[in-house]
């Protein structure tokens, strides 16, 4: 299957009012898992290399991993850098084969942001990647404190820069274990008016299922961010895997067993968001 530009999947999901699950990925697992849940439900997904995965991983070795897995799907498949900070490492992702990359530049000032993401769009339009921006910020549950997108200035950005998607924040907060966000649902449809290109929410594990299926059906949002929920999923089989046989120690095997959960419960985003 060709892998999949950001921009083409987004503006499809909107059209159809449905919403892309952008799944953060921090190993070779993930990936597979997340693929599988796709071909399941027959829709395509979004693979992400945050910070925390490139930190741990470099990012040709990210480029490599997800274009081989996503020319293998029958799914369209996005490769995704998600919080872009400097040139350099965009750069480094367009030259891996990321089909997609996201420059933040939200802590910046408006004029500041503008610009930088302007300078990201022109790189990588000529590259024929896609580009996600971001306006407003989104916190940490632990950390930094949001702050709620302004329209006209969501307005202004994605008019200058040319943007195939935009983060907003309107609510949600990264690293949430609990689904208790409170979303400004009237916020994101006066943003939602204001803009062209389609509408991303970060931190997609603290928003309900309720709200965020409401959200995709009625257009407003094109994409959820998700990785907290599915860490959470890893995390507790990997226990259950443990306790259940004190004696198991290969890594292969132990890994094997947290496949069918992963998929599972990404097949049940997936499938809410359709």
């Amino acid at each position: 299957m060709t892998i999949a530009s950001l921009a083409t999947i987004l503006n499809q999901a909107r059209q159809n009012n449905q919403a892309i699950a952008g799944l953060v990925v921090l190993g070779w697992e993930d990936i597979t898992a997340f693929i599988a849940a796709a071909e399941a439900e027959n829709m395509p997904v979004i693979l992400q290399a945050g910070p925390g995965c490139r930190a741990h991983t470099p990012i040709p070795v990210l480029g490599a991993m997800f274009r081989y897995a996503a020319e293998r799907a029958s799914v369209p498949i996005v490769c995704h850098l998600d919080h872009g900070y400097e040139i350099q490492e965009i750069e480094e992702a367009i030259q891996s084969g990321f089909s997609s990359v996201m420059i933040d530049g939200s802590k910046m000032p408006l004029s500041q942001n503008i610009e930088i993401t302007g300078h990201v769009v022109s790189i990588a339009h000529r590259a024929g990647v896609s580009v996600e921006g971001e306006i407003g910020i989104v916190g940490y549950t632990d950390g930094l404190s949001s702050q709620g997108t302004e329209p006209d200035e969501a307005a202004r950005l994605a008019r200058e820069t040319g943007v195939d998607a935009l983060a907003i924040s309107a609510g949600n907060t990264h690293l949430q274990t609990q689904a208790s966000a409170i979303i400004d649902e009237v916020l994101v449809d006066k943003i939602a008016q204001r803009i062209e290109c389609p509408i991303v929410l970060h931190g997609g594990s603290g928003i309900p299922h309720s709200v965020r299926r409401r959200l995709a059906r009625k257009g407003l949002v094109s994409k959820f961010n998700i990785g907290t929920e599915l860490r959470q999923v890893f995390g507790s089989t990997l226990r259950k895997t443990l306790d259940e046989d004190p004696n198991i120690f290969d890594r292969l095997t132990i890994l094997k067993t947290l496949q069918a959960p992963l998929c599972d419960a990404t097949r049940h985003i997936i499938a809410n968001l359709k």
